[in-house]
C-alpha cells in the first residue's frame, strides 16, 4: 500500500526520539536524565525543526525524564512552543500503543510532534510509511538513533484514521549539537 494522495487535509507527524541519555547507577530507567551529548543534541533537534518549518501545533511526550528534557531543550529553540501533553502510555510503547495515543489527538492539529523511545518509534515510522523519499525507509530500517527526527505526511480528516501504510516518509534527520 502507498501513502494516500487525496482524502483530507494534509497532516504531518513528526517523530523525535529522545536525545542521548545517561545511565547513572541506581536510577530507575524512567528517571534517567539526558547525558551531556543529549543536552547538546536536543536543542539542535529543536533548531532543525524550526529551520524546516516543522513546528508542531501540539506535542505528545513520554513522561520519562529523558524524553521530557529532550522536549524542553528542543522547545526552547522556538518563539512560542505549542501545547504539550505528557502521556505515560508513550513510555516503552510499541507501535499500536503509540498509534492509539495519536488517534486521540484533536482534528484541529495539523502538525503533531511525538517525543518518545525506541524501538516503538522506529516501529511506528516503518508501519505508517507506505513509501519514502530518497532512501528514508532504508535509513530508518538501518538505525533510528537518539535525537533522530522522522517526518511523515498523510491526508486524512482525523488522526484516528491514520494506519499502516497510510503516510509518506518525507525526511529523516539526526541533528547533532556542537561540542564546546
Amino acid at each position: 500500500m502507498t501513502a494516500r494522495a487525496v482524502g483530507g487535509p494534509r497532516r504531518r507527524l513528526v517523530v523525535l526520539r529522545h536525545a542521548k541519555s545517561a545511565w547513572p547507577d541506581g536510577v530507575p530507567d524512567h528517571e534517567r536524565p539526558l547525558a551531556l551529548r543529549g543536552r547538546r543534541d536536543a536543542p539542535a533537534a529543536g533548531r532543525a525543526l524550526a529551520e524546516a518549518d516543522l513546528l508542531p501545533d501540539l506535542a505528545l511526550c513520554s513522561t520519562a525524564v529523558r524524553a521530557r528534557e529532550t522536549w524542553e531543550l528542543a522547545a526552547r529553540e522556538w518563539g512560542t512552543p505549542p501545547p504539550l501533553l505528557l502521556d505515560g502510555r508513550l513510555y516503552a510503547a510499541d507501535a499500536p500503543e503509540l498509534l492509539e495515543a495519536i488517534g486521540e489527538v484533536p482534528e484541529r492539529v495539523r502538525t503533531l510532534l511525538v517525543v518518545g523511545h525506541n524501538p516503538g518509534l522506529e516501529e511506528l515510522v516503518l508501519e505508517l510509511a507506505g513509501d519514502g523519499f530518497d532512501g528514508t525507509l532504508d535509513q530508518v530500517r538501518t538505525k533510528f538513533p537518539t535525537s533522530a527526527v522522522a517526518v511523515l505526511v498523510w491526508h486524512g480528516s482525523s488522526w484516528h484514521e491514520l494506519g499502516p501504510g497510510e503516510a509518506l516518509l518525507t525526511d529523516v534527520v539526526v541533528p547533532r549539537g556542537k561540542r564546546e
